[in-house]
């Protein structure tokens, strides 16, 4: 796989895509394009990305100082689209366990908006709404992870949960190159 080229149409108004991509596992796939969009909102209301996997594009409506989280949740939506099923299955058996016993709080209102509409049938049954939140976390929390912020208002999840999902993370990222 060829290293992907990730590139702006129109000005670019935020922080360096380059600077954010040396610092991320290394990344293979087809181009990526993004650009500023205004007033962004999806089925559950404003957003601040957006990421349409089958365009190959990511849509920003955020403040400069939020971009580098909100660019990195957003590109591992391509991530988790070709991560394959036996990561994302064991991603959710992690998040099934804090469901299990009960952790609040998320790493992100993406993840955490669909945690607060989650049912317990649906994270038994693994219904498309519990693995749409299962995206969205794994998503919120490669943006923690990656992102360097210690403290954020949405990080939310308790530390011994963090601490879970970063071991996870090393675990089944570390050292790889990752399909976008």
């Amino acid at each position: 796989m060829r290293r992907p080229e990730i590139r702006w149409d129109g000005p670019q108004a935020y922080p360096s895509v380059s600077r954010i991509l040396r610092e991320l596992p290394p990344l293979a796939g087809a181009p990526i394009r993004l650009a500023r969009a205004h007033d962004l909102r999806d089925r559950h209301g404003p957003v601040h990305g957006g990421a349409f996997l089958r365009e190959r594009r990511i849509l920003f409506d955020c403040a400069r100082a939020e971009f580098r989280r909100i660019f990195i949740h957003e590109l591992f939506h391509f991530v988790w689209l070709r991560v394959g099923n036996p990561l994302r299955i064991s991603f959710e058996r992690l998040i099934a366990t804090e469901m299990e016993r009960v952790a609040s709080g998320e790493l992100g209102w993406a993840a955490e908006s669909r945690k607060l509409e989650l049912a317990s049938a649906d994270w038994r049954l693994r219904s498309r709404r519990w693995r749409e939140y299962c995206c969205e976390s794994f998503c919120d929390t490669a943006a923690w992870f990656y992102s360097d912020a210690a403290k954020h208002p949405e990080f939310t999840l308790a530390i011994s949960w963090r601490e879970r999902r970063r071991r996870w993370f090393e675990r089944a990222l570390g050292g790889r190159e990752l399909s976008i």
